[in-house]
């Protein structure tokens, strides 16, 4: 169930100069949808500029929820021409407590499958949408950098999988040829929440896959470097990298761009 639909004026945060560009008219409404009994609330983007179906993005958020970061993260990748839904993995009325949030993440961290099967369900809702041409990606942030995994992980029908500074160790690792999205992972080298050995077992694990996979790494930057809200030393190993930011978001960029392309009926020679 759709509701709340409204146009939101943006400047372009494509990682290029402003100078000379209009500015980037997006509507965004909010989705009601569920994973079996648990309610769930996102919210999808999209520009008013794009005349077609364009591809989908699936946009997790962090452990906090669908908060500032995740919605702001949403514009910036709609104001690229993809309509992006940033689903909530939490349910309904568990963000703001921390009780509860902690709870809900704990459980979906030592549950693989449930962990899947709740992004699943945001990928459903998501090609549900009219706007959506039928290719698929999914990007996520610190927690939902490892939930994008897990679907990647899981054989998900994807062109495409981001983790921005995303927890990378897992209890049910890849198989072999299980993994069919393009892989990219944008890691801060200074991240002490996920430590090199962390990042080690990881290029492991995809090479032994056989995955298609890519692993940028910026010198300097901690956890969380794309949360522009982060408070200076509110959690020890966070903090917000402009540089770490804009490189990160250029990768992704250059990446969905290549994953779509490489999807599209076109280049699989579908009839």
């Amino acid at each position: 169930m759709a509701m709340d639909e409204r146009p939101i004026e943006r400047e372009p945060a494509d990682g290029r100069s402003l100078v000379g560009l209009d500015r980037v008219t997006l509507s965004t409404r909010s989705v009601s949808y569920s994973d079996v009994e648990t309610p769930l609330t996102g919210a999808l983007y999209w520009s008013e500029a794009q005349q077609r179906a364009r591809p989908g993005i699936l946009l997790i958020h962090g452990g906090a929820g669908l908060d500032d970061h995740a919605r702001d993260q949403a514009r910036r990748y709609a104001e690229l021409g993809y309509v992006v839904f940033a689903g909530d993995m939490l349910g309904d009325g568990v963000a703001g407590s921390r009780e509860r949030v902690i709870g809900c993440l704990t459980a979906l961290r030592d549950d693989p499958a449930l962990l899947v099967r709740r992004g699943q369900a945001g990928l459903a809702e998501l090609a549900r949408c009219p706007e959506v041409s039928g290719r698929f990606a999914t990007i996520g942030f610190c927690f939902g950098g490892m939930a994008a995994l897990a679907l990647a992980r899981s054989g998900a029908e994807l062109a495409g999988v981001v983790s921005m500074h995303g927890s990378l160790a897992t209890p049910r690792p890849a198989e072999s040829g299980s993994v069919k999205a393009k892989v990219l992972v944008c890691h801060g080298a200074a991240d002490p929440h996920v430590p090199m050995a962390d990042v080690a077992a990881f290029a492991e694990e995809m090479n032994s896959a056989g995955a298609e996979w890519q692993l940028n790494m910026y010198g300097g930057a901690l956890h969380g470097f794309t949360h522009r809200q982060a408070a200076p030393g509110a959690i020890p190993g966070v903090a917000y990298n402009p540089h770490a930011d804009e490189r990160s978001f250029a990768a992704a960029r250059t990446f969905l761009t290549e994953a779509f392309d490489d999807a599209s009926p076109a280049a699989r020679g579908d009839r």
